[in-house]
């Protein structure tokens, strides 16, 4: 475990965090209705009878939903429960239109599992999971529409939810931003929830307490409804220093629900922290156990696309990659499958560095994926062709790059077009030596004299007269046996 340890007035801390984590199952209807789940509609245009809580409306089970359950437990090497119940959980709110939410409580579709964290250094370790559970959504109450009145979209009521729990495992806001990665990051593999935060289809409540190291664990605040990783580890750092304060000063943690104000970069008190019998949890009597059949299970892990640590393995394995550069790269399957089309028939730590560095880097700065970017995994590719060809040195190579992201043409296009093919005629590259040698006679001199550091101004020298063309290697000998005299 690494150690995350917060230095206090009265001497170290230590944080104990836990994430639920709600993530919209990707699916084309609602759990228990038909109604559309497409994001951005009209207010009120995707709801059904059942999701409106019109009298004598009886829920229905999906089973796609139901199957994406199964498939994201499978994939957190998680227990399925083959005999799951559907709880209603009761509670009032003007989104709710029946007073409560059909959940599940006792006995969840999914039980115990695990995560491994990919953290810096190529380190990893483990998080369990303590269960996943379906549930309906809530509605949204709209605050800013009126200056006097909430309005009430009912588009999310009855979408369907795999609320993962994670255990108490993090110790640090760095390891729940490493969480939360690599469970997106599975999630988007099996295709169960697209993980975009931005859109509310993956929302975190954060557990935060504090307590002395080794001493036991401390009262929790959960901070709802977080929307983006950054905004979880600032609402972590922020609960964890309250906490600390309060407790140096002698008071005690309340155990409650809090807000995370992303302007203020600051959690504030929301409710008094409800426990379960307030909800007055029972078996929903609308709806039978689910009951699972083995085979089906069977036939779902059958289906099981290969995920991001057995994929890291076998980069690792198969291209030598470092620990680091195999996660990056298998952060996301676009950024995979890139890779693995690059790096074909090549060398493939060299197309690694051209991928997680220059593509990558101008992959962030344009603001655009791999999908829409202008060089493709066949350009870049033909690009570190011409680097094994000798037709292009490294920096040559980048400034052909730009080219080919400005303009979307492929490498040997733009060589062609702008004259950058390197200089690997040893003829040439003598002639712009001796040229060199010529006008700089006092520094051959010192260089003969012994001071060898001025190789390098040789070289740099060479490099300017060629344009930068010059073959390095061939550069090097060569200038090594005529400064020799």
């Amino acid at each position: 475990m690494s150690e995350a340890l917060i230095e206090g007035r009265t001497g170290k801390w230590e944080m104990v965090l836990g994430l639920e984590v709600h993530a919209q199952i990707v699916s084309k209807a609602k759990l228990f209705s038909g109604a559309a789940t497409d994001f951005g509609a009209e207010p009120n245009t995707q709801v059904s009878f059942v999701d409106a809580a019109f009298p004598g409306m009886l829920p229905v089970i999906n089973r796609y939903c139901v199957e994406q359950a199964v498939k994201t437990g499978l994939g957190l090497m998680a227990a399925i429960n083959l005999r799951s119940v559907f709880d209603r959980k009761n509670y009032f709110y003007a989104d709710l239109p029946a007073g409560y939410q059909i959940s599940q409580y006792t006995r969840p579709i999914v039980g115990k599992g695990t995560i491994q964290l990919d953290l810096p250094g190529g380190e990893t370790r483990s998080v369990g999971i303590t269960r996943l559970h379906m549930e309906q959504d809530a509605g949204k109450s709209l605050h800013d529409q009126s200056p006097n009145e909430t309005y009430v979209d009912l588009n999310r009521a009855g979408v369907a939810l795999m609320e993962i729990v994670s255990e108490p495992d993090m110790r640090s806001a760095e390891e729940a931003a490493a969480y939360l990665r690599k469970l997106r990051s599975i999630l988007r593999y099996l295709g169960t929830c697209d993980g975009n935060m931005e859109e509310g289809s993956m929302r975190c409540d954060v557990n935060v307490s504090v307590r002395k190291p080794g001493a036991p664990l401390g009262t929790r605040c959960e901070i709802k409804n977080v929307n983006s990783v950054r905004f979880v580890m600032q609402a972590i750092e922020y609960e964890a220093r309250r906490q600390i304060e309060i407790l140096e000063d002698g008071g005690k943690i309340d155990q409650e629900t809090r807000l995370f104000d992303n302007a203020k970069g600051e959690t504030r008190s929301m409710r008094s922290k409800e426990h379960a019998h307030d909800y007055r949890y029972f078996p929903d009597p609308d709806l039978l156990p689910l009951e699972l059949d083995p085979a089906m299970v069977e036939k779902i892990k059958a289906s099981l696309p290969e995920l991001p640590d057995e994929k890291k393995a076998r980069f690792i394995k198969d291209y030598g990659l470092n620990a680091y550069d195999a996660g990056v790269l298998v952060g996301e399957q676009a950024s995979a499958n890139f890779y693995e089309s690059v790096a074909k028939g090549r060398d493939a730590k060299i197309a690694s560095n051209w991928v997680t560095g220059d593509y990558f880097g101008y992959l962030n700065k344009s603001g655009l994926d791999i999908a829409t970017a202008p060089v493709d995994a066949a350009k870049l590719g033909g690009l570190i062709d011409l680097i094994a060809d000798g037709t292009l040195s490294g920096r040559l190579a980048k400034e052909v790059f730009e080219h080919m992201w400005a303009s979307g043409k492929p490498a040997a296009a733009i060589v062609e077009e702008k004259g950058l093919k390197q200089v690997t005629d040893t003829g040439a590259i003598e002639q712009a030596i001796d040229a060199v040698m010529k006008e700089q006679a006092d520094k051959v001199a010192e260089y003969r004299s012994g001071k060898d550091k001025l190789f390098g101004y040789f070289v740099g020298q060479v490099m300017k007269r060629t344009q930068g063309k010059a073959n390095p290697a061939a550069l090097n000998e060569l200038l090594k046996k005529k400064l020799a005299g």
